[in-house]
């Protein structure tokens, strides 16, 4: 598999880029995030792929993190959202804005994007819910918890099983939280801090 490509940017027309590597050109699909942050045509360029096999075609996917990438290859896992549609979900929202949606469960703002309906954009929230701590933890700029991870998802869950909501619960944690806090203690800091 084609993992990761190095070379000059030749051609961008979006969602298609063109790489020259050693006198080879390389068509690549890219998500409007991607092309957003590339340099100059004739500049040097670094993308992290994934290559689809078809039967018709093999197709190549380029993104300009490894963070991005993964949320792709977990997007084309969901039942009904394959390649194309995930370049559109990744070309329409960022990741962190992706993963704002599944926190506050936002279906609106996934169907404005073109190929998502109804039953998708739930389907989506439903499967990308349960993977949220682990690409909580590794977009980049995302602020982590002052305290130890364990403990702040501890806490957090703990808030929403008292009837809070995620992103309220997020909010009280993060608010309070200390180097070193355990469980306890962050749940207790942050229902006093409701108050």
């Amino acid at each position: 598999m084609i993992g990761r490509l190095s070379g000059t940017l030749l051609s961008k027309q979006p969602p298609w880029l063109l790489v020259d590597i050693g006198g080879i050109g390389y068509e690549v699909q890219a998500p409007m995030t991607t092309c957003y942050r590339l340099p100059e045509i004739g500049q040097a360029v670094v993308l992290f792929t994934h290559l689809v096999v078809r039967e018709d075609a093999h197709l190549l996917f380029g993104f300009s993190d490894l963070h991005e990438r993964e949320l792709f290859r977990e997007l084309i896992k969901i039942n009904g959202i394959g390649p194309k549609v995930a370049l559109a979900i990744l070309s329409g929202m960022d990741g962190h804005t992706l993963l704002s949606c599944v926190m506050e469960n936002n279906a609106t703002a996934l169907v404005r994007i073109p190929g998502i309906g109804k039953k998708t954009a739930e389907r989506l929230l439903m499967e990308l819910r349960d993977k949220m701590p682990a690409y909580e933890a590794v977009l980049p700029g995302n602020k982590m918890p002052a305290a130890e991870p364990s403990a702040y998802h501890d806490a957090v869950n703990a808030l929403m099983a008292l009837g809070y909501k995620l992103i309220e619960a997020k909010q009280l944690v993060q608010a309070v939280a200390q180097p070193q806090a355990s469980c306890e203690e962050l749940i207790k800091l942050a229902l006093q801090a409701a108050r």
